[in-house]
């Protein structure tokens, strides 16, 4: 459960919401109110937040937030009727945190093997610092935004991965990598979040790349393909302080092919493992 708060200079209305999802609003003078939060909990509720009542909460609450137009006569909020599918939650959500996704680089891990997985997002995470770039991690293991510590209740939901967004995009992340498991994501978690490069840590993955978006319900702007190791990442991995250890040699090169899949250039790649080895 958690909540997202409005991060950018834009003004979100009820009539807004009526507009864009055909909502209907009681009473209808309403419209003018001004959303600055979403929430699906109620002790995150603040003045200003659309709270939304979910499949698991208590069940008067439910009934109160989903009861037919004018049946809560005495009521003295703006209520909204709809449905919040969590394609609309996703988008509102996106919105109101100010689109974090579009504002760094997303990578995500994926893999049968949970552990694997781990050691990809940190082998991953300590090849882009290499190469410069100010990097977020998130992770049901520890997710962290550059040296900020973030505490997440796990596996994370829509508003709380645009919350976790939200933070490294204000804190100037350039790069979030994102641990794609049951651990660390529910089913859609992914809602409105572009993902650029999806790397996978096991070659012949049972999960196709459409079973992962229909699962987490990322998007992908481009046509993306599940990146894994070639024999061009082998032989640059090689080149790479792992080299003595096949198991990290391994994520060296899942983590060169999601670089390159990026379109950082080799030669910029060569360069940082050129470094890296000369200060071990």
């Amino acid at each position: 459960m958690s909540a997202v708060s409005e991060s950018i200079a834009q003004r979100v209305t009820l009539g807004m919401l009526v507009e864009r999802y055909g909502f209907e609003v009681d009473p209808p003078f309403a419209t003018n109110v001004t959303i600055t939060s979403l929430s699906d909990a109620v002790d995150t509720v603040i003045p200003g937040s659309l709270f939304i009542c979910t499949h698991e909460q208590e069940p008067d609450v439910l009934h109160a937030a989903r009861a037919s137009k004018g049946q809560i006569a005495n009521a003295d909020i703006p209520l909204l009727y709809g449905d919040f599918d969590d394609r609309v939650l996703g988008d509102l959500a996106s919105g109101l945190a100010g689109g974090p996704s579009n504002a760094m680089a997303v990578f995500a891990v994926t893999g049968a093997d949970e552990q694997a997985v781990d050691a990809g997002v940190s082998q991953l995470s300590e090849f882009l610092h290499m190469l410069g770039n100010p990097v977020a991690v998130i992770t049901a293991s520890g997710s962290t935004s550059m040296t900020r510590t973030m505490n997440l209740n796990y596996p994370l939901g829509i508003l709380d991965m645009q919350r976790a967004l939200s933070v490294c995009a204000e804190d100037g992340v350039a790069a979030v990598i994102i641990a794609m498991d049951d651990r660390t994501l529910a089913e859609h978690a992914l809602e409105s979040v572009n993902v650029d490069v999806l790397g996978t840590e096991d070659v012949n993955a049972s999960a196709s790349l459409n079973e992962l978006k229909t699962r987490y319900a990322f998007v992908a702007e481009h046509d993306m393909s599940m990146t894994s190791s070639t024999p061009e990442s082998d032989e640059m991995a090689a080149d790479s302080p792992a080299m003595y250890d096949r198991v990290r040699l391994g994520h060296m090169s899942l983590a060169i092919a999601m670089v390159l899949a990026a379109g950082v250039r080799k030669n910029n790649i060569r360069s940082a493992l050129h470094v890296a080895n000369n200060l071990n």
